[in-house]
């Protein structure tokens, strides 16, 4: 049952973000004020490449602090 509602918040998320053209944080918030829940209980229901991609936006906005990344090499 719940599996079913991932993929379908996660889809609805991932088409939000291309119909409209907006981050992904920004398409939860404006879902879960549709459904009319709270974006922390949305935020359960997000497949974890969604929850990725948002983690990103968080730190390309400085909402987070930036993940370390390992060195790479030329």
């Amino acid at each position: 049952m719940f599996d079913k509602l991932e993929k379908e918040f996660s889809k609805s998320v991932e088409k939000h973000v291309l119909e409209n053209e907006c981050g992904y944080i920004e398409a939860v918030v404006e879902i879960c004020s549709d459904l009319e829940i709270e974006p922390s209980l949305g935020a359960k229901y997000l497949s974890n490449p969604i929850k990725e991609k948002i983690r990103v936006e968080g730190e390309e906005i400085n909402l987070l602090p930036r993940t370390p990344k390992l060195w790479s090499t030329p």
